[in-house]
């Protein structure tokens, strides 16, 4: 066997190998000789021992930010949630003052403590091994403590995600009763809905900034409810405008930014939707010429990704399906004498604390119908929405 296993041993299939197995996500933060704050993102956190208590990390050989914290006094290890993707893009992707904007506290021993991490644990380098390309740093634990205890961020095939347990899946949908019994108190409505315009009315709720769920689905006679989506929905651009409009701008960034491979005038057609559902109140799709066979893919990815248990690159896959659709989303305006054929149309519902959680949906519509009915639709639909609301 060669003395240089990079000749045995494919480096790409290696990564893909060990892209198999997940890594916590931490930020490790210190104070140089100047008191300039340090930070450098790491998947390589690992306990070592109880007695003592010893942890270590494995920064690259080429990183100036670890050459600099060797000489640190300290240093603080985050552990870091579910939520904090953005906090993980931004330290990496800058080389200098690495915190800026970015909230923290100081640890016992001074050094940035994230704010919304999952726990703090203030160490001492005790020792630092050579591995190959990597350095393992060997930290005493000086103290620790959880601050945010929440699902952790993880890294997976090449992706961040958040560890959830079936106890907490369990958990959110006990939190969207409420959502599910205000729905069905409109039942009566939305089925009266569905029949007038012989489709599909249903009513989703926000799960998640990831998901949406159907809680409430009636339809007009001859239309099947299996040619529709799934109830569970990954919120990813087009789905979920009717949520993300109302939210802050990175909420809007970070759903954008689901359309890894999308270009500049496809974002910006996302986000004219956005604007025109802020002002009027609704958003409409349109079909093209291979007519409801449009929605086959999504329907299809909306079903994989309701059986669950994906794999980060399955669930990329899923949103990648999705975001392609030959559905047409561009704003049009009506003409009440044009035809058209409508994919859906959206309208976002106030809940109770002013937000827009969630979102009746007309789809499965008759086709050809004149820029008139669609406002007709429209209004009728805009009545249940009243009736949801109250």
């Amino acid at each position: 066997m060669s003395d240089n296993l990079l000749d045995v041993i494919d480096p790409t299939a290696f990564r893909n190998v060990m892209g198999h197995y997940p890594t916590g996500v931490v930020i490790v933060t210190g104070r140089d000789a100047e008191d300039a704050v340090l930070a450098m993102v790491v998947g390589t956190f690992s306990s070592v021992s109880m007695d003592p208590p010893l942890v270590s990390f494995m920064p690259m050989k080429t990183s100036r930010t670890f050459e600099k914290m060797r000489e640190c006094e300290s240093l603080c290890i985050n552990i870091l949630g579910g939520d904090q993707e953005d906090v993980v893009l931004t330290v990496a992707q800058r080389w200098e003052d690495k915190l800026d904007g970015i909230d923290w506290f100081p640890s016992p021993s001074g050094d940035p403590v994230l704010a919304e991490s999952v726990a703090w644990i203030d160490t001492r380098i005790r020792n630092v091994v050579e591995a190959g390309d990597h350095w393992i740093a060997l930290c005493e634990v000086r103290d620790l403590a959880v601050t945010n205890p929440v699902s952790p961020l993880i890294f997976f095939q090449g992706g961040y995600g958040s560890f959830v347990s079936t106890s907490l899946m369990a958990r959110m949908d006990h939190e969207i009763l409420p959502t599910i019994h205000a729905a069905h108190t409109a039942r009566p409505q939305v089925e009266a809905l569905a029949a007038s315009l012989r489709g599909e009315v249903s009513v989703l709720t926000a799960v998640s900034r990831d998901e949406m769920a159907v809680v409430l689905s009636a339809t007009g006679p001859g239309v099947d409810r299996e040619e529709g989506l799934a109830y569970r929905i990954p919120m990813v651009p087009p789905i979920g405008d009717t949520y993300v409009f109302d939210q802050d701008e990175d909420t809007q960034t970070r759903w954008l930014a689901k359309l890894r491979d999308a270009d500049d005038d496809v974002r910006e057609m996302h986000r004219a939707r956005l604007d025109f559902v802020r002002r009027h109140g609704y958003l409409v799709s349109f079909l093209p010429d291979d007519g409801p066979t449009a929605y086959a893919e999504m329907r299809e990815a909306t079903r994989s990704y309701e059986r669950g248990r994906l794999t980060p690159s399955q669930e990329r896959d899923i949103c990648a399906s999705i975001g392609k659709s030959p559905v047409d989303y561009r704003i049009r305006e009506l003409r009440p004498d044009g035809t058209y054929d409508v994919g859906s149309i959206v309208l976002p519902i106030r809940d109770p604390r002013g937000g827009y959680s969630m979102t009746l949906r007309l789809s499965q519509l008759p086709a050809g119908a004149t820029g008139a009915e669609i406002d007709e639709w429209i209004t009728q639909a805009r009545a249940v929405v009243g009736v949801l609301e109250r």
